[in-house]
């Protein structure tokens, strides 16, 4: 039997497609380290990076069944990586041009409704955010946050254990932090 190792990426791909986890697995390691330092290139972050890659390879994998990969599989999961790179800058942009704005208002136009007006929605677009947690990680996240419950009160009422729910906390703000930037990430941890 030939190893994975040996395999041509097509190959690799044909299986994967097939459901094969080893050949995903093969294709995540082959690619992993050259993704991360591309991504990192661009971002200047490495946990960015990293957290990038990591979503573009749930992505590949989640859509296995869809791909249609007409150039290289290394062509493919760069075009992935490069355009998540793009779509996190632009967001981060978005992020802090509306914190600017923000911060610029307040100093300008110290008015309380217009303030909790945009505390509503920045509040609304950090639980939209939580709301698109997965359904565990979010559970986690909000007894946490909103219910003050300890790590051990929560692993109890959910019969997980306590290393389980720091994991999925950790994974949860980490996802926040990607997906909405430092400024609202702050008021988040604030208000959350």
């Amino acid at each position: 039997m030939v190893a994975l190792g040996d395999l041509l990426d097509d190959e690799l791909v044909s299986l994967m497609q097939g459901g094969n986890q080893q050949a995903f697995a093969e294709i995540y390691n082959r690619y992993k380290g050259q993704l991360v330092v591309h991504a990192y290139k661009k971002l200047g972050n490495f946990e960015d990076a990293r957290d990038i890659v990591q979503e573009a390879f749930s992505a590949f994998w989640n859509k296995r069944g869809e791909l249609n990969i007409s150039l290289s599989l290394a062509g493919f999961l760069y075009t992935m990586v490069s355009n998540r790179v793009l779509n996190f800058i632009k967001h981060q942009h978005v992020v802090s041009r509306y914190a600017s704005s923000f911060h610029q208002m307040l100093r300008e136009h110290p008015n309380p409704s217009e303030i909790r007006l945009r505390e509503k929605d920045m509040e609304a677009l950090i639980q939209k955010e939580i709301d698109n947690l997965p359904p565990k990680m979010r559970i986690v996240f909000l007894l946490s946050r909103k219910e003050n419950l300890s790590h051990k009160e929560i692993a109890e009422s959910l019969h997980i254990s306590e290393a389980t729910v720091k994991n999925h906390i950790k994974a949860a703000l980490k996802i926040l932090r990607m997906r909405l930037g430092l400024a609202v990430y702050c008021l988040m941890l604030l208000k959350f």
